[in-house]
């Protein structure tokens, strides 16, 4: 499954829409996605599982590079 992970990059700092980032990662679950990112020093926002026209609709962007677990 491929999971859109959006995160800030100062793990500190109160998360802001404008600098709110993305990537994508494929995985199994959420938690092995969040075990995968434990040694990044970001702050994780939200993680969302994408499926069906969704996953087609990120698919489409020029920033769609899947990352593995």
């Amino acid at each position: 499954m491929i999971f859109k992970v959006l995160f800030q990059e100062i793990p500190n700092e109160i998360p802001v829409r404008e600098r709110t980032k993305s990537l994508y990662f494929e995985a199994t679950t959420e938690r092995q996605v969040r075990e995968k990112l434990s040694d990044r020093k970001i702050n994780i926002e939200f993680i969302q599982p994408l499926v069906g026209a969704h996953l087609a609709y990120e698919q489409q962007s020029e920033d769609f590079e899947v990352e593995n677990a």
